[in-house]
């Protein structure tokens, strides 16, 4: 296997997060009266939103090749197809996030379910870049414990993919979509990652 850099892959990767969440202020414009400053504080509630799933997600993407210690060019690409999905999905999560402070809004619950749908996609398909990530460097790396703990990482992301999928399904059938049902599934995420993390450590 040819050695690569994995110092220049995370620096390049971090650059791409960077202009991520570029993109989530983008659109401000210096105010130039209060009542535009006021409307413009109540719009960074939105991007702390915004900025702090980008964090999460940069952990997550951190994290990985903190542990890792082999690179090929299977990992690069998938890496690079992360990095893809994440600019796209900045947009229906500013769109979201921007719906709470009534700066963006739908009008039929045809628009909502399709909003839901895309935020849906976007984020099931990062963590399936994540999930696939852990299970080939499972594949490629030597050391028994550090095999372990990827894939261990590997089924706790992929309750995230699961629970996107499931999302994206609901909202395709409308259910519960004037209460944001397919929105509210994301907060499972926490308590199945709990459940899953006791069943994987008890064996």
């Amino acid at each position: 296997m040819a050695a690569h850099s994995k110092d220049r892959l995370e620096s390049f990767s971090d650059g791409v997060f960077a202009f991520a969440a570029t993109l989530l202020v983008v659109s401000f414009e210096v105010p130039d009266n209060f009542d535009t400053l006021k409307s413009l504080l109540l719009q960074f509630g939105g991007f702390g939103v915004s900025f702090l799933a980008l964090v999460l997600i940069w952990l997550v993407h951190y994290n990985y090749y903190r542990i890792i210690t082999k690179i090929d060019y299977v990992i690069i690409m998938v890496n690079m197809l992360l990095l893809f999905v994440i600019l796209f999905y900045i947009y229906p999560m500013k769109f979201i996030t921007n719906m709470l402070t009534g700066k963006s809004g739908v009008t039929s619950s045809n628009e909502l379910g399709m909003l839901f749908t895309i935020y849906g996609f976007g984020f099931a398909l990062i963590f399936s870049c994540i999930v696939f990530l852990y299970h080939y460097s499972s594949k490629i790396e030597i050391d028994h414990q550090l095999i372990t703990r990827l894939k261990y990482r590997r089924g706790h992301f992929l309750l995230y993919v699961i629970v996107g999928v499931v999302s994206i399904v609901l909202a395709q059938l409308q259910f519960g979509i004037r209460y944001g049902v397919p929105g509210w599934l994301y907060a499972f995420i926490g308590p199945l990652a709990a459940i899953f993390d006791r069943k994987f450590t008890s064996h």
